[in-house]
């Protein structure tokens, strides 16, 4: 199948390249094969669907790399209104024990469709709990995001240390260490896609140092190298992680990943708020990478992540939207936009700029997962193309500066959105699904969310 995407107004291929105009693509398969003016590509595209792209800013699709799809589902929860993650954490466990294996497949379902609106493309789940031991969730989820059309990397996370243990979770949500180890080389050997444009890949992603065993961490990570895997996890989030790291361990969350053989070019890491200069420093020489979640650290007060100095020393940065318990939405745009603001409040107003932040959804998201194929617009790259009108309200007057509007003037959904060479949304419409499907996924959604909270 072709798709002739025709004569953008304005086209940004992404990484450092300038805004060009009167643009147009040729998608082969789920490729771009042609880049050039209308008249040049026209003659490879006899046969192909043509998408008027006269009135549209096309750049690259967005990386979400950091997210929890199943709190799509208890979103906005009176009790966690105002508490801290700790807190949250431990009011939260005991409600989300309750979700099902078609919990999981709904809140998938809502979550990638609600990213795929914002501008995101490809996405991460770090889907680190398992309720009553349901395994067959990460099938349900996998199932789901293709039903969608997004790109999904999932991760297969763990909690092995509860409660009675020192950890934070209840013994419903962990397992044991064997159990974690077979059923992710299960998941891996039947959904993992390693190849070039694979669309469905699997992270090792241990929830966190508070959560799972320094035995568990270390075990995991010997497995992804073993399978050329990526691993993930969350660090240094607040300041109630390092004081229980340095009372249980004797050092901070970064010195932790160290001993445990983590910090390395293949890890990436969710938030990174408290880190030292020094370990800013460390982490790029070995190019750790950054899961930056704005919203989510500023929704708990847990700080803001020194990005701008991670971004000079060399680590690889990308944006995430992370729980939409802690956010409470999954937009993409919004969060591009709040990673500049929130950079500029303790620094200065130019320490990062609209084109920077928009670099680290789209590249920086590609260079954290480890992927060449994704994030770019150029030939040979996978056709995951987004696509803003220029006409809102919100634009009026930013003309000047049609890439930086969308992050200075909040522009928060696409108009067109292509996933591995297929449209999904065309004229702000979702192609897979109808506005009555959409309008029914959102009543079950909200009838079983009050369901989780009451307990019934």
């Amino acid at each position: 199948m072709k798709t002739f995407i025709k004569n953008a107004k304005y086209f940004w291929a992404g990484k450092d390249t300038e805004v060009a105009e009167n643009v147009s693509l040729l998608v082969e398969g789920s490729k771009i094969t042609h880049i050039g003016t209308e008249a040049q590509v026209a003659p490879y595209a006899a046969d192909a669907k043509n998408i008027d792209a006269s009135e549209l800013l096309i750049m690259p699709g967005m990386v979400n790399t950091h997210h929890h799809y199943y709190q799509t589902l208890t979103r906005n929860f009176p009790n966690v209104q105002n508490a801290k993650l700790f807190d949250w954490l431990q009011n939260l466990y005991p409600l989300w024990a309750r979700l099902t294996p078609d919990d999981f497949y709904l809140s998938t379902t809502i979550a990638s469709l609600e990213l795929l609106q914002s501008g995101c493309t490809t996405s991460l789940d770090h889907s680190y709990m398992v309720p009553n031991g349901q395994s067959e969730i990460y099938f349900k989820q996998v199932e789901a995001s293709k039903k969608a059309g997004i790109r999904f990397h999932l991760c297969r996370g763990s909690m092995s240390r509860s409660k009675k243990d020192g950890g934070l979770p209840p013994d419903c949500v962990v397992q044991n260490e064997d159990t974690i180890m077979d059923e992710t080389d299960k998941l891996v050997k039947k959904v993992h896609e390693g190849r070039h444009g694979g669309m469905t890949r699997i992270v090792i992603a241990p929830c966190s140092p508070f959560s799972v065993t320094p035995e568990l961490m270390i075990e995991a990570k010997k497995y992804a190298n073993k399978m050329s895997l990526k691993t993930h996890t969350h660090l240094a989030e607040t300041k109630d992680e390092e004081e229980f790291t340095l009372r249980d361990f004797g050092v901070r969350p970064f010195k932790l990943m160290e001993k445990l053989g983590w910090m390395d070019e293949n890890s990436f890491y969710a938030h990174c708020v408290h880190m030292s200069p020094e370990e800013v420093v460390e982490m790029g020489r070995v190019k750790g990478g950054v899961a930056h979640c704005p919203s989510s650290n500023m929704r708990l007060a847990s700080g803001i992540a020194p990005i701008t100095e991670m971004l000079k020393a060399g680590v690889p940065v990308s944006i995430a939207v992370d729980g939409s318990a802690s956010n409470d939405c999954s937009n993409m745009m919004l969060e591009v936009r709040n990673c500049m603001l929130l950079q500029r409040v303790l620094k200065t107003a130019d320490c990062i700029s609209a084109r920077d932040a928009l670099k680290v959804a789209t590249k920086g998201g590609a260079d954290v997962l480890g992927r060449n194929d994704i994030a770019s617009l150029e030939v040979g790259y996978e056709a995951d193309i987004i696509g803003f009108k220029l006409d809102s309200l919100r634009q009026a007057g930013s003309s000047t500066d049609p890439l930086a509007a969308l992050v200075f003037c909040a522009v928060n959904e696409v108009d067109f959105s292509m996933v591995h060479g297929e449209t999904l949304i065309q004229n702000a419409k979702f192609t897979r699904f109808s506005d009555e499907e959409l309008k029914e996924l959102i009543i079950k959604q909200n009838e079983r969310s009050r369901q989780v909270y009451s307990g019934t």
